[in-house]
């Protein structure tokens, strides 16, 4: 288990510096700040650090340790890690640079880490990491300074990355779109923990509904990556970013994190056999994860959209097409109750056009009239029309309780955007344009079926 990573009662920051913008600074200012078990702060200066006392080592602190941060020069990091076995330290979270993405010297070192760890209880993420995340327990290893690099409020994603760059980037636009997390892991070269290990652990986290993975190449063996893709995916979401694609991305990944990134085409063949969503990028990527952290994965492909702008509509139904959703007609009887509610011009299709007279009265009675036949719902609620009351946030959330997946689209300004964070905090994912929010429907329709036949 690697529940220490994520709450552990008394962790040591080795590296902890009294110098402000400095990685240590960053580090122990995090756990002075905000943590709530007992931290203790390693530096060879005696000189208290925020007025927290200072001690020489690890084995110098006169309490057991769940976690130890290190964050010092590659080539003191053996020397640490030693005393941290001999301490019996089960979680140690090496920010350190300098190993086996840097070529063969680096590669040698790395070599020394894993003979030190080998045989014990003590687990390694690292090295060459950011750091590891846990609004919900406020752990916070990760060196970047908030008033650069914000922090994402609690919430249900798993986020875990392989490069500290594309990691912290998107940590800091999640937090600025509102978007929670349930864990957030920077796991670098993965000189021990890596992408299987963590998947394994998160699909048995209360807290998760939904993992995202940037990765550039599998540090685990193929083998036991496929098994526990196939495992996890029975049980969550599981959305892959998938990086060094082209050969010179390939070198890059390399480079970067020592990943040697395999052909893009086995990547996503196993991907889609055992059940993984793959992204073609990092905005679809949450786009994803926010509907699956959202709503419901659907029972089919069968979509309902309904609009307030017919444009809107069309290229809904563009995309659909291209994404191989079904947008069914509606039933006769269905027809019949629609025309009863809605003005004679409205277009009564999939989609439906409700027009620019329609308020949330309308889009209610024609959800429930339409719905029955359907597996879930886009409703583009284009907020610029002035018969569109503000009510309409509290009757698209209370079509939560039909039990089917329901994506929103609204596309505008500052108002458009309030509403739609409204709506995004009753638990609606609002996209701004329709074919992110089909894109999205049609990523919860491939793992439901994904579901039907595991």
């Amino acid at each position: 288990m690697l529940d220490k990573f994520f709450s552990p009662k008394s962790v040591a920051i080795v590296g902890a510096s009294h110098t402000p913008g400095k990685v240590g600074y960053v580090l122990a200012e995090n756990f002075a700040r905000g943590f709530p078990g007992k931290f203790f702060f390693v530096n060879p200066d005696p000189e208290p650090i925020m007025e927290h006392r200072t001690y020489p080592s690890v084995k110098s602190i006169p309490e057991p340790l769940d976690m130890v941060v290190i964050a010092v020069k590659s080539t003191l990091v053996p020397k640490v890690l030693k005393e941290c076995v001999d301490k019996k330290v089960e979680a140690v979270v090496i920010v350190s640079a300098g190993f086996s993405e840097t070529g063969e010297e680096g590669r040698k070192l790395e070599e020394q880490l894993k003979k030190i760890i080998n045989g014990t209880k003590t687990r390694v993420i690292g090295p060459n990491v950011v750091g590891v995340f846990d609004p919900h327990s406020k752990l916070d290893t990760v060196f970047l300074p908030r008033d650069r690099m914000n922090r994402p409020k609690e919430g249900s994603i798993a986020f875990i990355t392989q490069s500290g760059a594309v990691g912290s980037t998107i940590a800091d636009w999640l937090s600025e779109e509102g978007i929670g997390v349930s864990k957030f892991v920077s796991y670098g070269n993965a000189m021990d923990v890596n992408e299987s290990d963590l998947l394994e652990y998160l699909s048995e986290d209360e807290k998760t509904k939904v993992i995202a993975v940037y990765i550039e190449g599998v540090k685990a063996t193929g083998k036991r990556f496929i098994s526990t893709l196939k495992k996890v995916c029975k049980k969550k979401p599981v959305i892959f970013l998938k990086s060094g694609k082209t050969e010179k991305g390939s070198h890059a990944a390399a480079s970067h994190t020592g990943s040697i990134a395999g052909s893009a085409r086995v990547y996503s063949t196993v991907f889609r056999q055992f059940g993984a969503i793959e992204a073609p990028d990092w905005e679809e990527l949450f786009d994803f994860a926010k509907a699956f952290s959202m709503q419901p994965a659907t029972r089919g492909d069968r979509l309902l959209v309904i609009t307030n702008g017919g444009g809107f509509g069309v290229l809904a139904t563009d995309e659909a097409e291209r994404q191989k959703l079904r947008l069914d007609p509606l039933t006769p009887q269905a027809v019949e109750k629609l025309k009863k509610i809605v003005h004679g011009y409205a277009s009564v299709h999939n989609p439906m056009d409700l027009t620019a007279d329609s308020n949330a009265s309308t889009y209610k009675l024609a959800f429930e009239a339409a719905m029955p036949k359907y597996d879930g719902a886009i409703l583009i609620t284009l907020f610029q029309v002035p018969t569109l009351e503000e009510s309409i946030i509290e009757t698209v959330a209370s079509l939560q309780s039909h039990g089917k997946p329901i994506l929103c689209c609204a596309a505008g300004g500052s108002f458009s955007n309030r509403m739609s964070q409204r709506l995004e905090a009753r638990g609606v994912p609002v996209y701004p344009t329709p074919e992110r929010a089909v894109r999205a429907f049609e990523a919860l329709s491939r793992f439901g079926k994904h579901q039907k036949s595991a």
